[in-house]
């Protein structure tokens, strides 16, 4: 006959004793059992510009997803979840903790930034200097790549090339991204063989990103039938929610060749607005076109995006949470965490069309500065 009975008495918060009782009442003991915690946060912090920081949260625990909030409270599961280094500009109380599966979540980890930057301080830049006297890989602590072929969800016909790759039809002899001795970050459009096309999608994904501010791209782009160049952002969270539940900020974007007037749209993208729910054309005026150099700028603040061209001052669009309350399954995106930028020259795509016979090989967009001013 067999008569036990497991018995756990609490000892503390993290460790059982189970005890066995057995029917002549012997008592054996086991080894206790441990649930793990997960370790806190560690919040390290790097100098950006005119006072700002840039933090980075790190966590020991293998697997762990780290939670952080900016306001003051308590993390949970729900909000935003640390994917890259972000800029702090302002007064915020940043809190984070650590969870993984199996195990209970870390204590809080908790730093102040009492920063108090005035409004319209540069705060960060990239300047894309180069004094090396050759064309050099753009910074690899703020730019990564993405690479290959696919049509990138617009049926595009380009073969994205990062730094340096050789694998055909990308070429270390003809880069398709270099930032160039005259001060320029330049993106190539190139065919290199009849109908094979390459370029390049640079992104700070991984390691940069912000949340609200001013960001400003002085830039020169190229207007040939079949080209899309572009400067946008993503959220972070695009890893976990995907597209278009990440949000998506168009700043620069335009197709094809010039027109009179020359245009450019800035957009916003999430889930329930896509597409042309929320896009505005800018003209340009007295002939200008954007083959020439301007400033095209965003300004973002809780609930709002703002877009202007040259001049901040006159925002040419404001789009708010009043635009999508109309629209079906529309969830405003950009208040959920921070967002990393990316700059591409894409070539054919669903809005430009395919090249043709007056299309110029190789093409390029040339950026001069990408900046983050305090609101």
């Amino acid at each position: 006959m067999v008569c036990s009975l497991w018995l756990p008495i609490r000892l503390s918060l993290l460790t059982s004793v189970f005890i066995l009782a057995g029917c002549g009442g012997g008592v054996g003991t086991t080894l206790p059992v441990t649930t793990q915690q997960a370790v806190a946060p560690v919040i390290t912090t790097a100098a950006a510009q005119n006072g700002a920081e840039i933090a980075t949260l790190t966590t020991s625990t293998s697997g762990a997803t780290i939670y952080y909030t900016l306001d003051g409270s308590t993390p949970t599961s729900s909000s935003a979840v640390y994917k890259a280094p972000f800029l702090v500009a302002s007064n915020v109380t940043l809190n984070a903790v650590a969870m993984a599966s199996g195990e209970t979540a870390s204590s809080v980890t908790s730093q102040a930034f009492s920063l108090n930057i005035p409004s319209n301080t540069l705060v960060w830049s990239e300047e894309f200097n180069n004094t090396t006297g050759a064309n050099a890989q753009p910074e690899p602590s703020v730019w990564t790549f993405d690479t290959g072929a696919g049509g990138w969800g617009n049926n595009e016909l380009e073969n994205y090339c990062a730094w340096n790759a050789s694998v055909s039809p990308c070429s270390t002899a003809n880069p398709n991204a270099y930032v160039g001795t005259d001060g320029y970050l330049h993106v190539v459009a190139q065919e290199p063989s009849t109908g094979v096309y390459t370029s390049a999608r640079l992104k700070t994904q991984g390691l940069f990103s912000f949340h609200y501010g001013r960001l400003e791209v002085r830039a020169q782009v190229p207007e040939e039938q079949g080209l899309w160049p572009a400067v946008w952002l993503l959220g972070n969270n695009i890893a976990t929610v995907n597209w278009p539940a990440c949000g998506e900020q168009d700043v620069l974007e335009r197709v094809n060749a010039a027109t009179t007037p020359d245009w450019n749209e800035g957009s916003i993208h999430g889930s329930g607005f896509t597409g042309s729910n929320l896009g505005t054309v800018y003209d340009f005026s007295g002939g200008e076109t954007a083959a020439g150099w301007h400033t095209y700028g965003m300004i973002w603040s809780k609930g709002s995006v703002s877009y202007y061209i040259d001049d901040p001052s006159t925002p040419y669009v404001t789009y708010t949470t009043a635009n999508i309350s109309g629209l079906s399954g529309a969830v405003w995106p950009f208040d959920s965490g921070d967002n990393f930028v990316l700059i591409n020259l894409a070539v054919g795509g669903a809005w430009p069309g395919s090249p043709n016979s007056s299309t110029t090989f190789p093409a390029q967009m040339l950026v001069d500065y990408v900046r983050i001013y305090t609101n």
